[in-house]
């Protein structure tokens, strides 16, 4: 795609998934990975996206470029690692919900390193976006999210941050320390209301609101869910409520808000349009099964926005 400029660039870790169906020995695969379904998401909306990861050398890392392909996504950054596989993971239905098992440690793109990074891609991203998951897949993945971080900066990108927060991968002492130290350097926070009372302590979204306001972002958007969103910008703080629809999976809907959020404000939507865009896609998301097949497109949620 030579030199052309790109609205976002998501960096993270993808992972091609297995689904249990019906309590039988039949799995359906799919994918998954926070910062793969928000480029999925930008693109679906209109972006021009790029997405920075490391693969596997194998059937499954194929996988996902076609995926990425098929969706219009940039990979031109994306790196095989012919000695490390691509990550996969198992969701079994369970009383309270489901269970995930992981394939994940040694992943390539938990081998991701700073010296991998390719800064001339990174040039060109007018909003780079990554993760608290990314960080914790591993210390040289956290390290290569704080050098893209910087580098973002450098070229003149705005840095959008999702804080999702994953205990199984690290210790809460560790997850408070990174994840509140990179929220000092990024423009756009997307932290989400139960994952923000655990790292801060509070409970109301107001007061979880002025905790992270004090990190001095361009826009902080706290997710709750069903109850939509918070969004502060401008000096300015407003609630956005979600759509009613017929919800049956919520999976990828942070994502799904993550991603519709950042490529309107790509488009040139001011903070709360743009947020109540991605409010009414995110809720769409959820009314399919899995993280990926339900995320609409542009015309959709604009039907749906009116």
């Amino acid at each position: 795609m030579g030199e052309a400029p790109l609205d976002v660039l998501c960096m993270g870790e993808a992972l091609v998934e297995f689904v249990r169906v019906s309590g039988g020995n039949t799995w359906q695969g799919g994918f998954g990975g926070d910062t793969s379904n928000c480029a999925i998401a930008a693109a679906r909306q209109g972006a021009r996206v790029a997405y920075l990861t490391a693969l596997g050398s194998d059937r499954f890392g194929d996988m996902l470029l076609e995926l990425w392909r098929a969706e219009g996504i940039d990979v031109s950054g994306i790196r095989r690692d012919p000695a490390a596989p691509t990550g996969i993971y198992f969701i079994e239905p369970a009383p309270e919900g489901r269970d995930f098992t992981y394939y994940r440690a040694g992943s390539a793109a938990s081998r991701l390193a700073p010296e991998h990074l390719p800064e001339p891609l990174i040039r060109r991203a007018r909003i780079f976006q990554t993760s608290a998951i990314t960080q914790a897949i591993s210390e040289s993945a956290c390290d290569a999210v704080f050098r893209a971080v910087a580098l973002a900066r450098a070229h003149g990108a705005r840095v959008a941050y999702d804080t999702n927060l994953r205990l199984n991968l690290w210790s809460l002492e560790r997850a408070r320390s990174i994840i509140h130290e990179t929220m000092r350097h990024a423009d756009i926070l997307l932290p989400s209301l139960d994952e923000a009372q655990v790292l801060t302590g509070l409970d109301r979204p107001e007061a979880i609101l002025d905790r992270y306001l004090e990190h001095d972002p361009d826009l902080l958007a706290l997710t709750c869910g069903a109850d939509g969103a918070w969004i502060a910008a401008r000096g300015r703080i407003e609630h956005i409520p979600a759509p009613r629809l017929a919800t049956v999976d919520t999976s990828g809907a942070g994502d799904t808000f993550a991603g519709s959020l950042l490529a309107r404000l790509a488009a040139g939507d001011g903070e709360f349009e743009a947020a109540r865009h991605a409010v009414t896609a995110a809720a769409l998301s959820t009314t399919g099964y899995g993280a990926v097949g339900p995320i609409p497109d542009r015309d959709r949620t604009m039907t749906v926005l009116g």
